[in-house]
């Protein structure tokens, strides 16, 4: 089980948020940035992004909600992340799944609640996770949707026939009560209520 956790959203400052983290028992920092395009909502730029997580020690785990994220991917590349992870529902999906090989990062496809499940299927040999947006992205304070559920159950089923060995992710919503939920190699986003900041987790089994 390994866990990331997101600095956006705390009671503390950002930079105060990633000292704590750098400090816990996480195993990751989960980083979103959004462009105010393919999602509503904008957040840090991506200058901001790497003063702030440069000195860093944990890995990043990078979610770009970005329509465009063929630049920032190139600017990410001298924070050395873990993972990145761009949206099915964006252009030039393949091209950028083989640039992020040939920069042997780890490779992620976000999948919006909207959006059929199968239109991962061309890329599902190609990459490292698939992360299943369980609220619509950009947007805070949203109810974790259920028929996410039945999202994952079709995605692991193609995976085992397949014997394919991405890790599946779900992101949104979860808390005390969607965490029942929890399946084998998922990984699943939670708000630690006991912290004074708001965290979000992702947890998963190997």
């Amino acid at each position: 089980m390994k866990v990331a956790v997101s600095y956006l959203k705390s009671a503390f400052s950002i930079e105060e948020t990633l000292k704590k983290i750098e400090k816990s028992e996480a195993d990751y920092i989960h980083v979103d940035l959004m462009d105010g395009i393919f999602v509503e909502k904008n957040n840090l730029n991506v200058s901001e992004t790497i003063s702030l997580l440069k000195d860093c020690q944990k890995p990043l785990d990078i979610h770009l909600m970005l329509e465009h994220p063929e630049k920032t991917i190139e600017e990410l590349e001298r924070l050395n992340p873990k993972t990145i992870t761009v949206h099915v529902e964006i252009d030039n999906v393949e091209h950028i799944l083989e640039n992020l090989t040939k920069k042997k990062m780890l490779k992620g496809l976000a999948i919006n609640p909207e959006t059929d499940w199968k239109k991962l299927l061309p890329y599902l040999n190609k990459i490292d996770q698939v992360l299943v947006m369980s609220v619509h992205p950009g947007k805070g304070g949203q109810s974790f949707l259920p028929e996410s559920i039945q999202k994952i159950k079709e995605i692991y089923k193609i995976r085992q026939e397949k014997k394919l060995s991405f890790q599946i992710a779900i992101d949104g919503g979860i808390n005390e009560e969607t965490w029942r939920y929890k399946r084998r190699n998922c990984f699943f986003s939670k708000r630690l209520c006991r912290y004074p900041y708001q965290w979000v987790i992702y947890l998963y089994e190997q």
